[in-house]
């Protein structure tokens, strides 16, 4: 059990919902100028050279983590300082929630240049054909996949691996966003960093969907129609974990999601999620909603996890055998 830990997490999540994130020389940024640097030299185009650029890159942001583990040792009030620091870079709820609900501001006013200048930040795709409609179907798709990518899956990845699990899964998520494109320059270098990102996320993902449909109520939702449409539409979606909480959430809402998908490497004809109606501004200040009850069930689901963890018992040493020796 890890008391420190629980705490931490506990406490990162109300640093990131109190303080947002770091203003200047945010540690996350500064992980994807160095990411940048290293592809300057080691891009090739081929796989190879992608899974080198992804060992180095997240085996130090593990190694980092271990390091830090290793410094606070067993004293429970440092580690849960460490946890708590790590948690907080690491998180995103904060943002994507501001972001989210300026979104919906913005469309509630009409005011649709706004709104098309604002989707870069919450996503890749192309906003300039984008009515009213789309520019919300895109945002309550973006705050539901960042929900399981930016809170539910780093404080799962907390709770189970500590410090080394928080930075490692950012560094993941971060190089996946970077060059896990399906274009021309990343098709065979992402290679190694999507299919890493797919697999850190698979249970994180499916955990964010089952606590949509149970906060779905909190927002007004349907519980029951969350599950429905999670279990019945999320394997359709072309990701094997952006479809479970893109589903849940559109259940919970009872609106409408995916169909056509323009991004600037192309067009992607997706499955509808979910049979409601189609989503409007309103809907966007509920996913929001939506995100922040999602990622405080998350925290108390973690530090759940975090204290019931069982630990590897350690080796004793042993003792040197003594010989008898007669007389």
């Amino acid at each position: 059990m890890s008391l420190g830990r629980a705490v931490g997490l506990v406490l990162g999540v109300a640093a990131d919902a109190v303080l947002g994130d770091p203003r200047r020389y945010h540690p996350v940024a500064g992980f994807g100028r160095a990411a940048s640097a290293l592809e300057r030299g080691l891009y090739r185009d081929h796989r190879a050279a992608g899974v080198a650029h992804v060992a180095v890159l997240v085996g130090g942001a593990v190694v980092a983590g271990v390091a830090v583990e290793r410094l606070a040792g067993r004293d429970q009030v440092v580690r849960a300082l460490t946890t708590a620091a790590a948690t907080w870079v690491v998180l995103g709820g904060a943002s994507l929630a501001d972001e989210g609900t300026a979104m919906g501001r913005e469309l509630d006013a009409g005011d649709l240049a706004a709104a098309r200048d604002r989707l870069p930040g919450l996503c890749g795709r192309d906003p300039s054909r984008l009515d009213t409609m789309g520019l919300a179907k895109a945002t309550v798709e973006s705050v539901a996949e960042n929900t399981s990518d930016a809170v539910v899956a780093p404080l799962f990845w907390g709770a189970v691996a500590g410090v080394p699990g928080l930075l490692g899964y950012r560094a993941v998520n971060t190089l996946d966003a970077m060059i896990g494109h399906r274009n021309p320059r990343y098709l065979r270098f992402g290679w190694a960093a999507a299919r890493l990102d797919d697999v850190a996320n698979l249970l994180p993902s499916r955990l964010a969907a089952l606590l949509t449909a149970v906060g779905a109520p909190v927002v007004g939702g349907s519980a029951g129609e969350a599950w429905r449409t999670w279990r019945r539409d999320a394997a359709a979606h072309p990701s094997p974990n952006a479809g479970q909480v893109e589903a849940a959430f559109a259940g919970a809402l009872e609106i409408r999601l995916g169909g056509r998908t323009v991004y600037a490497h192309g067009a992607e004809d997706r499955p509808v999620l979910g049979h409601g109606r189609n989503p409007d501004a309103g809907h966007v200040t509920r996913a929001v909603e939506l995100s922040r009850v999602v990622g405080a069930a998350a925290a108390a689901v973690t530090a759940l996890i975090a204290l019931v963890r069982p630990r590897l018992p350690r080796p004793r040493p042993r003792r040197a055998s003594r010989r008898r020796t007669s007389a």
